[in-house]
């Protein structure tokens, strides 16, 4: 695994180094030449379908980043901005996710949250997507959990591994664009 990789050591809380065969290389962080011509640099392009989002940048490049998206039936596409950024966030279980799994009632909305820390499901940084001036309850965040990065198996978030996020949270600014595009079918790719 490259160095980006390894213990992150100066935060408050510890993250463990991405272990190595788990993440394919190809969804390691990249510069790459930039696909989306059209788009002005700062805007974030989330495609599901590939499992990658792309930052785009000055000079024709764009950072890529794989990630992990929503399962089947948990997808959300569309335009949205980074309303704000937050640096290890308190997750707040959504209503909806709390029905479907009732162990979660102690990190609902209505008890306060999860605190911060290695295992919380926002991981080291999340960044708030709004749509309309609306919070989609969308998110970009990190997660303690690398072997889904390239998979369909979260509750619609996109996920990027901490360190990742980290270095994502530091270059995107916020009311950013953000374009996710529909993905053309359910993907995983193992």
């Amino acid at each position: 695994m490259p160095a980006a990789y390894g213990p992150v050591l100066d935060e408050p809380f510890p993250i463990e180094a991405v272990p190595a065969g788990v993440v394919p290389e190809r969804f390691w962080r990249q510069r790459v030449d930039n696909p989306f011509r059209n788009e002005k640099p700062g805007t974030l392009i989330v495609d599901p379908g590939t499992f990658y989002l792309h930052l785009v940048e000055e000079g024709g490049t764009a950072m890529r980043y794989g990630i992990g998206v929503g399962r089947q039936g948990f997808s959300w596409s569309g335009d949205a901005v980074v309303q704000y950024k937050r640096k290890w966030p308190r997750w707040k279980a959504p209503d909806d996710m709390v029905a479907r799994n009732p162990s979660l009632i102690p990190y609902s909305v209505a008890n306060g949250g999860m605190d911060p820390g290695p295992l919380n499901p926002l991981g080291a940084r999340a960044l708030y997507l709004f749509q309309n001036g609306e919070d989609t309850l969308y998110r970009i965040h990190g997660n303690p959990e690398a072997d889904s990065i390239g998979k369909a198996v979260s509750s619609g978030c996109i996920r990027l591994l901490n360190q990742d996020i980290i270095d994502l949270h530091g270059r995107v600014k916020n009311r950013a664009k953000v374009i996710v595009v529909p993905a053309s079918g359910p993907a995983s790719v193992a």
